[in-house]
């Protein structure tokens, strides 16, 4: 089969093609046929050196797919047996740029109805990174006032559109007027241009000084102090990303007086079981709003396997709205 690999840590010119041996699934595993492979900035960091895979994990990158079920692993059970023959989306530690890849048959769910096989495959680890963080982590709920950074990205633009439907109070950052127009399509309640305006002003604007209840932030160090200054009383900080630095200073007097909560988490390294629960909350609880059209599926472009050096390029310029796909074909 064909996969991609880094040949070195550094930019889209260490990505090259490769002929490697099929893999095979084991017992409770599934093999998929893969038709596209989400891009994910996990995928970037990996290149860059910065974020390995977890240990037993592919070196291949790419944390979802979707494709065909082909084969399951012996002994499997009669359950993953029947996956056979379906068209899936797969959850993945990585392994996902290649025509092939084996995955925990508990980690996999239905194509959506309604969805294109190509589209699905920049559904599940958005809807996982989306679902185990607001709802899990910091338990958002109807009424709340919820602040997204980044709103038009692969992860921003589904968060948006999840948050809408759960009945809540959106704001969201972005960093162009043409961005803002599709933030409130996709939700937002109000947008901020970070390039443009003051956050820490605005957002206390905006909720009268109140701050808000929530922030899902994929920046990290650079918004930190910003952040905490922006979040209401018992406000909840969920960092899920790095782009502006890992090193900040914590103001603990800050977070005391308003009783405030950093959260810190990655889906890619959790274990087994945990994931299997998050893929299970997530075709109960995010795969209706799929397919009744309250979540719209959001894919920028697609690029063939052979040209992922220049969908990688593409995501680094930053001017993407939604998920960018590899496919097969």
């Amino acid at each position: 089969m064909r996969a991609v690999q880094y040949q070195d840590a550094g930019g889209p010119e260490v990505i090259s093609l490769t002929e490697q041996q099929d893999p095979t699934p084991g017992t409770g595993e599934v093999l998929i046929e893969v038709a596209a492979a989400g891009l994910n900035r996990a995928d970037v960091m990996q290149r860059l050196g910065v974020y390995p895979p977890p240990k037993g994990a592919s070196e291949t990158p790419g944390l979802e797919v979707s494709g065909h079920v082909v084969a399951a692993g012996q002994g499997s059970g009669v359950a993953v047996e029947e996956l056979v023959g379906k068209q899936v989306v797969a959850l993945l530690a990585g392994g996902g740029y290649a025509e092939k890849v084996t995955v925990d048959a508990r980690h996999v769910l239905p194509v959506p109805a309604g969805v294109s096989l190509t589209d699905a495959a920049g559904l599940i680890e958005v809807a996982a990174t989306v679902h185990s963080n607001l709802r899990g982590e910091a338990g958002v709920r109807p009424g709340d006032t919820v602040l997204v950074h980044g709103g038009t990205g692969g992860i921003g633009s589904f968060a948006l559109q999840y948050l809408r439907a759960l009945g809540v109070q959106v704001l969201t950052t972005v960093g162009s007027a043409e961005k803002a127009s599709l933030a409130v399509e996709l939700g937002a309640d109000q947008v901020i241009n970070y390039r443009e305006e003051d956050l820490a002003a605005r957002i206390q604007e905006l909720t009268d000084g109140r701050g808000v209840d929530v922030i899902f932030d994929v920046v990290g160090a650079k918004y930190l102090e910003t952040n905490l200054r922006s979040l209401a009383t018992a406000g909840r900080l969920v960092i899920i990303g790095l782009q502006g630095g890992r090193s900040a200073e914590l103001d603990l007097g800050l977070m005391l007086a308003k009783r405030l909560r950093i959260i810190a988490t990655t889906l890619r390294a959790r274990d087994a079981e945990a994931k299997a629960e998050i893929v299970q909350a997530v075709g109960e609880e995010i795969w209706p709003l799929i397919e009744s059209g309250d979540i719209a599926v959001q894919t920028d472009r697609t690029f063939p396997l052979d040209q992922a050096a220049a969908a990688q390029e593409y995501f680094d310029s930053g001017s993407h709205t939604g998920k960018i796909l590899l496919t097969m074909q």
